[in-house]
């Protein structure tokens, strides 16, 4: 009971539900100067306390269910939020959800991936994963990522880069059959594959209680509704500060994707310290599949109340960036590890993708 009590006074419990109520009073208004400052200190706190949660929970029920757990849980999230800006905003916002989208993809293909191996190859000289997991985790976003985001740079049924109304159809529902036979292969097919290889440098620790497991179950959503609602808050700061820098209206979407992804990027490279390679390419890769494979048919079928028409179809830098970062990320793979160069490789090319979205 002691234990219990002393758990419910922890930083990572009390901060989200601080943050949770901050946001409720916050919600549909527009806070003074110093607010926002306060809740971005709150947004970043509810970032590292989601972190806590999802690798409470992940400990519990074990690997690869722990990794699906928090990418489906932040894609969720980021649905509810690229829906509720394009709802909200009044400007142009047809190319939100790609911009989102598309930036969510190179940053876990090339950021998350990158950052752990480059922990894991700096700490044991080399990283080792699965090549058959991986690969097929790589093979699904590529394929998600072709079908949604570059044909329709190439149909001829529209005079904009965007699917009409049968071709988007036809594609939500094949990205949902995609998901679907992944997760399949992930969680029961095949799990062994997305298991970590290096199991001989791996520390054990207990496993968490049961009333430590059910209170992140109960405070992971919140605090990922608080991240991602406060991040809605902060937004027009940040459209703000975009335009007075200078730079893309379309910036916002990489903001708002950082925003979102932190929770997945933390708990990568720590699994990455502790040379477990596997469980950070499943966090990348596997949240590049869920924000691709749940967004497009969600906004699919929102599109029918959408005030806009949705255009996912990738500028031809996207996809020169997209195809070089899939040829990189197949010799990455394929050997089944990695040393520092490799995540250099990745590394350089998510820093060409933000160079490139500041000036395109």
């Amino acid at each position: 009971m002691n234990s219990f009590v002393s758990g419910l006074v922890k930083w990572t419990t009390i901060l989200p539900v601080v943050a949770f109520v901050a946001l409720i009073f916050s919600w549909g208004r527009y806070p003074a100067s110093w607010v926002l400052v306060i809740e971005a200190v709150l947004l970043v706190g509810s970032v590292l306390a989601a972190v806590h949660h999802a690798e409470t929970i992940a400990h519990k029920v074990g690997e690869p269910f722990g990794s699906l757990i928090l990418a489906v849980a932040v894609t969720i999230i980021e649905v509810a939020l690229i829906v509720t800006l394009m709802m909200s905003n009044t400007g142009n916002v047809s190319t939100l959800a790609r911009d989102t989208v598309f930036a969510a993809v190179m940053i876990t293909m090339n950021g998350i991936v990158g950052i752990s191996l480059l922990v894991g190859a700096k700490k044991y000289h080399l990283t080792k994963f699965n090549p058959e997991g991986t690969g097929a985790a790589l093979g699904s976003v590529v394929l998600l990522a072709t079908i949604t985001m570059v044909l329709p740079r190439f149909t001829v049924s529209d005079i904009a880069p965007r699917y009409v109304g049968p071709q988007l159809a036809f594609v939500a529902v094949a990205s949902l059959v995609v998901y679907g036979f992944f997760v399949f292969t992930q969680t029961i097919k095949h799990r062994d594959f997305f298991l970590p290889v290096a199991k001989e440098k791996e520390v054990h620790a207990h496993a968490p209680s049961l009333s430590t497991t059910l209170t992140s179950v109960v405070l992971l959503p919140i605090a990922l509704v608080s991240v991602v609602g406060l991040t809605k808050i902060e937004s027009p700061a940040i459209e703000a500060g975009v335009s007075w820098l200078g730079l893309p209206a379309s910036f916002v979407g990489v903001i708002i994707a950082v925003m979102v992804l932190m929770p997945e990027s933390i708990a990568a490279v720590r699994a990455a310290a502790k040379n477990r390679t596997q469980i950070s390419l499943n966090l990348g890769y596997g949240s590049a599949i869920a924000s691709i494979g749940l967004t497009i048919p969600t906004l699919a079928v929102a599109s029918i109340w959408l005030p806009t028409p949705l255009t996912l179809g990738l500028e031809p830098v996207q996809i020169v960036l997209l195809i070089t970062s899939t040829i990189v990320a197949v010799l990455t793979v394929v050997p089944g590890r990695a040393k520092t160069l490799h995540a250099m490789l990745h590394l350089s090319l998510l820093a060409a993708f933000i160079f490139l979205a500041i000036v395109p």
